[in-house]
């Protein structure tokens, strides 16, 4: 009896951990990335442009976390001709900023 409570057990713990890791899969999938230069920053939106001179324009959230070189700053800190990494997650079928990296320095 004891037996079928362990195999049991061990049996939920090991759908518990599968959901979990599909859960995870399922979050990284929405997270999106684009990465380019800075264009402008104006009126709570950051104009970007990928390699392949894209323009992308983003809202960018007051509870958006924004680094400059891996400090944190203001929206308004960012200048143009810098190197921006822009992360988004999907809420309710829009891309929402969640993240604003940006580096000044060339690194080596």
């Amino acid at each position: 009896m004891t037996h079928r409570i362990t195999t049991a057990c061990l049996l939920a713990a090991g759908l518990v951990l599968v959901g979990w890791g599909a859960s995870a899969r399922a979050q990284e999938k929405k997270d999106h990335v684009h990465e380019g230069h800075v264009v402008k920053v104006e009126g709570g939106k950051l104009t970007m442009a990928t390699a392949d001179k894209k323009e992308h324009t983003h809202p960018v959230p007051k509870d958006a976390k924004v680094t400059l070189d891996g400090k944190d700053a203001k929206l308004e800190d960012i200048r143009p001709h810098t190197q921006v990494k822009v992360t988004m997650k999907e809420e309710g079928g829009k891309h929402v900023v969640t993240k604003v990296e940006v580096t000044t320095k060339k690194e080596k």
